[in-house]
C-alpha cells in the first residue's frame, strides 16, 4: 500500500469526480461502487429515456467537470439545457426576482448576449460522461474501479496504516485515506459512528417532466407557493420532434405537504398536469405532456463531523439540503474541489510524505462544514418564510413582499446573488 493511496466508497457524480481528480494528479486511488457495471447497450437504452430529474450545475461545477474531462462528453451528447436567467416569484404577494446579465433595462444591457448562469443536466448523462472518463488510458495507471461490489466491513488499522475494507466477494483493500461518497444513507458514516443532525420538513416533492405550450427561453423558474416551492427547470431536447419545437420541455420539482402530495400521486397523470399548470398560474401555458412522475420525501441533514481518523465525508454523505435552490450537488462538487486542493497542498508541503493527515482533514472540515451549514439553514429559513400556516399570516406576507420588492431594485445585490448561485 502506498502512503498516498485513497479509497473512495461511492461511485456517483461526487465520488467519481474526486477519483478522476486524484488519478489525473497521479495519486493512486481505488473507487468502489455497488451499482453493477453497464455495457454500451445498457447505457444506450437508459439514455434513450428522458429523466424527469435534472441537476442545476453551477459554473463552478461545470469548471470542475471540464477539469476531469467529463464536461466535454456531456457537450458532445447534446443532453444539456443551459440557462441564462433565474426567475423567482410568489403568487400571493408582490415582488419578483430575475437573475441574469440582462436584468437591467438599459440599452447597453439589452445589447449584450445573455451569459450562461449554469446548465441543467440529467443525472444519468453526467454519470455516463464520468464513467467514460474513468475507463480512459490517461488515468488507468493510477485508478482502479470496482463495480457491483458492496462494502460489508471497514476496520481502522491505526493512523499510519489507515483502513482495511472488506467486500462481499471476500476481497480486502487497504488505504491510508477512506472517503465516504456514498450518499445520504452513507455506510461509511454509519460505521464510523458519526451522528447526524436532521430536519424533517414534513413535505414531499413530486418530480416529473412536462411539455408546456410556451417555451422556457433558457430560464429557470421557481414559484414560492403557500404549499411549498414549485420549480420549472429547462430540460434538454432529445428527439427530433423536440428539437423542431425546442425549449418546451421542463423538469418539475413541486413541493407539497406530505399528505397532500401522496393523495395527488394517486390521481391520473392528466389530473396531476392540470393541477400543476394551475399551481404555476399557467406561467408557461398549458401542459401538453407529462412523463416520469415520481416523488421523494424532503429532509435536511448534516453529519456532526465530516472527518474521523483517516476518514472523510463528501457530498450527500456529509450533508443534504432542501432542493428549493437546486444547490445540493453543487455543494458536493465544492467539497471535491476543497478536499483535493487541501490534500495536494499538504502532501507537497510535507515533502510528499503525509497524505490525508489529521491536519489536512481538519482544514477541509473548517473550509466546508460552516459554509454547508449556512446553506442548509438558509434554505430552511426560505422554506419556512413561504410555506406553512405561520408563513401565511399577514405580517410574514408583508415582510416577504416588501423584501422581494426591495431586493429586486438593488441591481448590484441581484448580480451578487446570481454569482453565488453560479458558484463563482
Amino acid at each position: 500500500m502506498k502512503n498516498n493511496h485513497s479509497l473512495i466508497i461511492g461511485g456517483g457524480i461526487v465520488g467519481a469526480t474526486l477519483a478522476l481528480k486524484l488519478a489525473q494528479a497521479k495519486r493512486p486511488v481505488t473507487l468502489i461502487d455497488a451499482t453493477p457495471e453497464r455495457d454500451d447497450k445498457s447505457w444506450t437504452e437508459a439514455l434513450s429515456r428522458r429523466d424527469a430529474r435534472v441537476y442545476a450545475l453551477s459554473l463552478a461545477s461545470i469548471d470542475l467537470l471540464k477539469e476531469v474531462g467529463a464536461w466535454q462528453n456531456i457537450q458532445a451528447s447534446g443532453r444539456k439545457a443551459d440557462y441564462s436567467q433565474m426567475q423567482v416569484w410568489q403568487l400571493n404577494g408582490l415582488g419578483e426576482l430575475l437573475f441574469g446579465d440582462n436584468d437591467n433595462n438599459d440599452d447597453e444591457s439589452k445589447a449584450k448576449p445573455a451569459a450562461m448562469l449554469g446548465s441543467m443536466v440529467e443525472p444519468l448523462v453526467i454519470e455516463h460522461a464520468l464513467w467514460q472518463r474513468l475507463n480512459d488510458d490517461d488515468v488507468s495507471d493510477y485508478l482502479t474501479v470496482i463495480k457491483g461490489q458492496k462494502v460489508v466491513n471497514m476496520d481502522w488499522l491505526g493512523a499510519q496504516s489507515g483502513y482495511k475494507v472488506s467486500l462481499e466477494s471476500g476481497e480486502s483493500i487497504s488505504a491510508n485515506l477512506l472517503v465516504g461518497a456514498d450518499g445520504r444513507g452513507s455506510f461509511v458514516r454509519k460505521h464510523a459512528a458519526i451522528e447526524l443532525d436532521t430536519l424533517d420538513y414534513q413535505q414531499t416533492a413530486i418530480c416529473c417532466a412536462i411539455q408546456t405550450s410556451m417555451p422556457h427561453l433558457a430560464t429557470a423558474r421557481q414559484a414560492m407557493l403557500p404549499t411549498g416551492t414549485l420549480a420549472l427547470l429547462p430540460l434538454a431536447d432529445i428527439t427530433e420532434e423536440d428539437k423542431a419545437n425546442s425549449q418546451h420541455w421542463q423538469s418539475v420539482v413541486w413541493t407539497l405537504p406530505r399528505n397532500q402530495a401522496l393523495a395527488l400521486l394517486e390521481e391520473k397523470p392528466s389530473y396531476i398536469a392540470e393541477q400543476l399548470a394551475a399551481a404555476s398560474n399557467y406561467e408557461l401555458g398549458a401542459i401538453n405532456k407529462i412523463e416520469s412522475i415520481a416523488s421523494f420525501p424532503l429532509a435536511a441533514q448534516q453529519a456532526k463531523s465530516y472527518i474521523a481518523d483517516n476518514l472523510v465525508l463528501i457530498g450527500d454523505a456529509a450533508h443534504g439540503v432542501h432542493p428549493l435552490a437546486g444547490q445540493g450537488l453543487n455543494l458536493g462538487m465544492l467539497d471535491v474541489k476543497a478536499l483535493f486542493e487541501q490534500l495536494e497542498y499538504d502532501y507537497k508541503r510535507s515533502g510528499n510524505t503525509l497524505w490525508g493527515s489529521a491536519q489536512t482533514l481538519r482544514t477541509y472540515e473548517r473550509l466546508r462544514r460552516p459554509h454547508n451549514s449556512l446553506m442548509m439553514h438558509s434554505f430552511s429559513l426560505l422554506n419556512w418564510l413561504f410555506a406553512g400556516e405561520l408563513a401565511q399570516t399577514r405580517p410574514i406576507q408583508q415582510l416577504r413582499s416588501e423584501g422581494m420588492y426591495r431586493v429586486s431594485k438593488i441591481k448590484p445585490l441581484m448580480r451578487l446573488f446570481a454569482m453565488q448561485a453560479s458558484g463563482v
